[in-house]
């Protein structure tokens, strides 16, 4: 792998895990709707400059919009808003490591509604995971739980969401351009957060005058809904999907050195654990079987 390849899945997995550092400052003035809000409107600001300045077709009249919009509430505004309600309840490391689990729930998702075929190694890979997360539970004999379950669910749900939307997404893929498949994405996100908003939440602006603020709308809105997408559309034209998947294992890593250094969140044994554990099972349950391996099992079975 190439430095600029290197470099590029670093910043990328910054971003992406400063993103649980910016939402945690946003929930100070704002509900998790409007964060979502606030976050698609600017990301599609960002994404609509892009395509403009480097010539790229919106082809509005292209895009399937009803198909568009049921993807993009699944795998952005809902999950958005999830994460964000979840957030009040746990630490943005936290949060960022049990996000980690999407890929595993995404295997789940292809077993049981898209006929995805199961390995050995999926099997261990989810054990595995499994295991991490009771860890991070706190799970002990004749004891209660140490985090908040609600929090804790919430982010396996919006986990899920994103598994789910990732099918949905890829279908579009296959019709639409990135930059496209982008800014629907994010156009719809605005209007159903933005919906969701002003029916469940009371807004407020003036808290966009906090210097703070702003810097965070900034991070979450330009940088991590934004720029992030086309650092990764760059790492998979460039370095092929297997070196753009690699972000996975390092955006819970930099979602907990933000909350460590920018909020002062305690990085406890069973956080770290836990983490190992994740991604081990990620790792096991991404891994393919040889082909003379795979030729046997087919023969046994």
């Amino acid at each position: 792998m190439n430095r600029i390849l290197i470099l590029t899945l670093v910043l990328l997995s910054l971003i992406w895990g400063g993103s649980y550092y910016f939402i945690k400052i946003l929930l100070e003035d704002f509900g998790p709707w409007t964060i979502a809000f606030l976050r698609s409107s600017l990301g599609l600001l960002t994404i609509s400059a892009i395509m403009l300045l480097t010539g790229k077709e919106f082809g509005l009249k292209k895009i399937p919009w009803l198909p568009m919009t049921i993807m993009a509430l699944i795998n952005t505004a809902i999950p958005w808003a999830i994460i964000g309600f979840s957030e009040t309840r746990l630490t943005s490391s936290f949060a960022s490591v049990l996000n980690a689990t999407t890929p595993l729930w995404a295997i789940v998702v292809g077993l049981l509604f898209f006929n995805s075929k199961t390995d050995r190694y999926k099997l261990l890979g989810m054990g595995t995971a499994i295991f991490g997360l009771v860890i991070l539970l706190g799970l002990e004999p004749g004891s209660v739980v140490s985090v908040d379950l609600l929090g804790f669910f919430g982010m396996i749900l919006a986990s899920l969401f994103y598994a789910i939307g990732s099918y949905l997404s890829k279908r579009l893929s296959e019709r639409l351009s990135m930059y496209q498949v982008t800014f629907g994405t994010l156009l719809c996100c605005m209007a159903g957060s933005g919906g969701a908003a002003l029916a469940t939440e009371k807004i407020t602006l003036t808290g966009l005058y906090n210097l703070t603020t702003l810097a965070a709308w900034a991070g979450l809105g330009i940088l991590g809904s934004g720029i992030a997408y086309i650092l990764f559309y760059f790492l998979v034209q460039n370095g092929g999907p297997e070196i753009a998947t690699m972000v996975t294992y390092l955006i819970p890593v930099s979602g907990i050195i933000w909350g460590s250094t920018m909020l002062n969140e305690e990085i406890h044994f069973s956080l770290i654990t836990g983490l190992v554990f994740i991604l081990g099972g990620i790792y096991l349950a991404g891994k393919k079987i040889p082909e003379k391996t795979a030729e046997n099992l087919k023969v046994s079975s």
